[in-house]
């Protein structure tokens, strides 16, 4: 297990490759760090964050490969000021695994949104994302929008 003030995991710990792969990506995303991110991945990783079509992807085809995926970190990652993982349960069989929890992102001006999703990660024979799937609704997720707190002084 990654240890990280970003990632809170009260879930199934087993050693198993999808989950260490969920683990290193939540980590590389908390940090900001898309070249890290980006060895998580095989080459040609399908990445669908929300699965079908959204603001992030149209089409609802997902984002196919390094170069598609760091177009994604730009457009849905890179805005975001602070990123918490809360994973409350994984199940893991064969080559994937699926994280329940819910993502709170932190905005550059203090806004929070509260993400509920599973996100379902599947490896290649090397331990490398062949795919990620996160199921969540985009309406649901922003009705949880909190604006700062003002400045008491």
């Amino acid at each position: 297990m990654i240890t990280s003030d970003a990632i809170t995991w009260d879930a199934p710990d087993g050693d198993h490759p999808a989950r260490r792969a969920s683990q290193r990506s939540y980590s590389a995303v908390s940090r900001g760090d898309i070249e890290e991110w980006l060895t998580v991945s095989a080459e040609d990783a399908v990445i669908e964050d929300p699965v079908g079509p959204s603001m992030f992807d149209p089409e609802g085809v997902g984002h196919h490969g390094h170069d598609a995926i760091r177009k994604f970190w730009t457009a849905a990652i890179e805005p975001i000021a602070t990123f918490h993982f809360h994973i409350t349960d994984s199940h893991a069989g064969g080559n994937e695994c699926a994280n329940i929890g819910t993502i709170t992102t932190t905005f550059h001006d203090g806004g929070q949104v509260d993400t509920e999703l599973v996100m379902v990660y599947r490896v290649n024979e090397d331990g490398l994302v062949a795919s990620m799937r996160a199921h969540w609704e985009p309406e649901r997720a922003m009705a949880t929008y909190r604006k700062p707190l003002p400045d008491i002084v």
